[in-house]
């Protein structure tokens, strides 16, 4: 049963964490009495500062940590929930992976987790890796990147089961300009597919970009919270953008605007450093200058980069899973290390049933204990366990041991 009317994919209700020392005494305040609501297809920032509790709400929203009081409802229900947890996806702020695994095992074994059949993890896996650049390393172990391409691998496992909700802590950190840039490009689209993006950064230019709304965080607390264009928009000021004018004409508006006793200032637009940046690469690219880093074309112009960022989300979704025992049971792989070290394999195997007690032989080599050696190890044992009767025989026994000696 949900406990919202649909509206809201994320809604917490005085949500507070308090750290405490060794002594459980309260000493850190990390979230402070949170009321947040995140509507269905909806990019919310966490803004603030390190050490303002971003990082605390998501790990609650997740169930990971248990709230000192308060509650949140994530998808109307437990993120805790298997049901639940299966549609999001989560980019932590550290990517926590297998060194060893290679790109591809590394989304097949996420893919697996979610049950996700062969068919489907194989489509999905192709179209992630060409998405986030990846492509052309498919086959280097994870140990070998650079903390840059872990973080777009870490992208592609928050992405492995088509989530209704991704929730990602610090998406961009680690990341140069072109991914970054396409960080962004893919969480505007996939907000234009309906997804729920919560999104936690301290680089404000990333959010301010792709985020409906915004909470700025400090200490615990929301300190302020609204739209983007609400909060940044200056009320003392009138921005005009056109061509360029004429001298005849711009000493018109001068006149217009001294007469009516206003300021005038002329001055050519700023491009921003990273589209300035992306023009350079992208030029480079189309000389085929030759790179050692993961490859990413740049489109363009901003229409061509949005249609092919939508083409790999088609590929993503055109594999329905299809929920069949028969399917689960005879097309769900194990990831493999190495032929000769088949780990993962040994871990989900199933248990087999033992239906006779195992006999276990004395060793040969193995000498046994002496009489009353082996007699005192019993009665540590006996002391130990005090079985019933224990202490009326030791009394039973130390009155013949006392009617001996009388004797």
């Amino acid at each position: 049963m949900t406990e919202n009317n649909g509206q809201f994919a994320i809604e917490t209700f005085s949500l507070t964490k308090i750290f405490a020392d060794w002594w459980g005494r309260s000493r850190v305040v990390a979230v402070d009495n949170l009321n947040l609501k995140v509507r269905n297809n909806q990019v919310f920032g966490l803004l603030g500062p390190n050490g303002s509790g971003k990082t605390t709400i998501l790990k609650m929203l997740l169930g990971l940590l248990h709230p000192t009081r308060g509650r949140a409802v994530v998808l109307g229900g437990d993120g805790k929930d298997p049901k639940i947890s299966a549609q999001i996806g989560f980019l932590p702020e550290e990517s926590y992976l297998y060194s060893y695994l290679n790109a591809r095992e590394t989304l097949d074994f996420y893919g697996s987790l979610f049950g996700l059949n062969s068919r489907v993890r194989k489509s999905r896996i192709d179209a992630l890796l060409d998405m986030v650049g990846l492509a052309g390393m498919a086959n280097r172990p994870i140990g070998t990147f650079s903390k840059g391409m872990a973080r777009r691998i870490g992208l592609a496992q928050a992405l492995i089961n088509d989530p209704k909700l991704l929730i990602l802590d610090e998406p961009t950190s680690g990341l140069d300009p072109i991914g970054t840039r396409q960080i962004k490009d893919l969480i505007v689209e996939l907000a234009r597919r309906g997804k729920t993006i919560l999104l936690s950064s301290h680089l404000l230019a990333d959010a301010e970009e792709v985020c409906d709304r915004v909470a700025i965080l400090y200490g615990g607390l929301v300190q302020r919270e609204g739209s983007v264009e609400e909060l940044l928009e200056r009320k003392d000021k009138t921005q005009i953008t056109t061509n360029i004018l004429t001298d005849r004409a711009m000493e018109q508006i001068r006149r217009i605007v001294e007469k009516d006793g206003g300021e005038f200032e002329v001055k050519p637009p700023m491009q921003k450093l990273e589209s300035f940046f992306i023009d350079i690469v992208r030029q480079a690219q189309q000389a085929k200058r030759p790179t050692s880093g993961a490859m990413n074309r740049l489109e363009a112009t901003d229409a061509e980069r949005a249609a092919a960022m939508s083409n790999v989300l088609d590929k993503l979704v055109a594999a329905k899973i299809e929920p069949s025992e028969k399917t689960e049971q005879a097309e769900v792989e194990t990831v493999k290390i190495r032929p000769d070290d088949d780990i993962l394999g040994k871990l989900t195997q199933e248990p087999q049933q033992i239906t006779e007690p195992v006999v276990r032989e004395k060793k040969p080599e193995t000498p046994e204990l002496p009489p009353q050696q082996d007699g005192i190890k019993k009665d540590l044992l006996n002391e130990l366990v005090k079985p019933k009767g224990f202490t009326e025989r030791i009394k039973k026994k130390d009155k013949k041991t006392e009617e001996k000696k009388n004797e």
